[in-house]
């Protein structure tokens, strides 16, 4: 726990139950008193890619849920809703309440949360809102190739590129080889502006290691962020492109791998139903001291 801003703000990390993994986020369990200035400053000054402020809560819910209003910063901008300041702040509230049912009302809908817990681990499972998968334009396709410094040759043609959503909008880009992936160097100013312009929240760069296995990276700079470790609004919206594509059975379970060339692994798994369109991401995590 630390303060900024003379804010109490709670510190996890997503997707690792290693506080050196995963993609660290800041939580503040009580932002009923802050405005938007008030809580992006908090999210600037913590550093994080994103930060969950609960800015009210609702009381118990249908079947007992908790329901909470949660808002999300970058460093730089309110975003709509992120995966794994998602998670890391259900652990917060199930370490002080204990595990159970919530649901987050978000900027992008409302997104059902379990946490369960198994042995000494907590694991949060948050549903995503209904998703949807997009052409690109070929011109803003190269536009972030040339960006990234990609040659269209280095895409794998299987996993063909498209916009996907759920809960906010990410460019989904398949490597052909691991190196192509591992070989992220890209051009800051160019990338946030075709970013902005398309609306897009990061960039899924992908590798298929195996039908149900993917090495995953997520360019961020639009939230002043180079790269992401773990995004589980990204692996939401990445469940939804390869079920639209038809590139996994209607109902799967899918383990992204993520952070790795950060040196901040971590692992999100991807769970498809072929009786529901949304999507759930689950992961552990951890408490970061200081």
């Amino acid at each position: 726990m630390s303060r900024h801003s003379g804010t109490e703000v709670l510190r996890y990390t997503a997707f690792s139950a290693d506080p050196e993994g995963g993609n660290p986020a800041g939580v503040v369990l009580d932002a009923s008193g802050l405005d938007d200035a008030a809580m992006l400053a908090v999210a600037a000054e913590l550093g994080y890619s994103e930060s969950a402020f609960l800015t009210g809560r609702s009381g118990p819910g249908q079947a007992g849920a908790r329901e909470y209003t949660v808002r999300y910063f970058s460093p730089k901008a309110e975003v709509p809703f992120c995966g794994h300041a998602t998670v890391a702040t259900a652990l917060a509230l199930a370490e002080r309440d204990g595990p159970g049912d919530l649901v987050f009302r978000t900027a992008a809908g409302t997104v059902p949360v379990t946490v369960t817990q198994e042995g000494a681990e907590l694991r949060a499972t948050l549903t995503s809102v209904e998703p949807s998968v997009l052409d690109i334009a070929p011109e803003d396709l190269a536009e972030a190739l040339a960006a990234l410094d990609w040659p269209a040759a280095d895409l794998d043609p299987a996993l063909p590129p498209r916009i996907a959503f759920a809960g906010a909008r990410h460019l989904v880009l398949a490597a052909a080889t691991r190196e192509r992936l591992a070989g992220l160097s890209y051009d800051f100013a160019r990338l946030e502006a075709l970013m902005h312009r398309l609306d897009l929240t990061t960039l899924q760069l992908v590798w298929r290691q195996a039908p149900d296995v993917f090495h995953v990276r997520n360019p961020f700079p639009v939230g002043g962020v180079v790269e992401d470790p773990a995004t589980g609004a990204a692996a939401a919206a990445f469940g939804a492109y390869l079920r639209d594509r038809s590139l996994v059975p209607g109902t799967a379970v899918l383990t992204l791998h993520q952070g790795e060339d950060m040196g901040r692994p971590g692992t999100l798994t991807v769970e498809l139903r072929a009786d529901d369109a949304r999507v759930r991401v689950s992961g552990t995590g951890a408490r970061i001291d200081g």
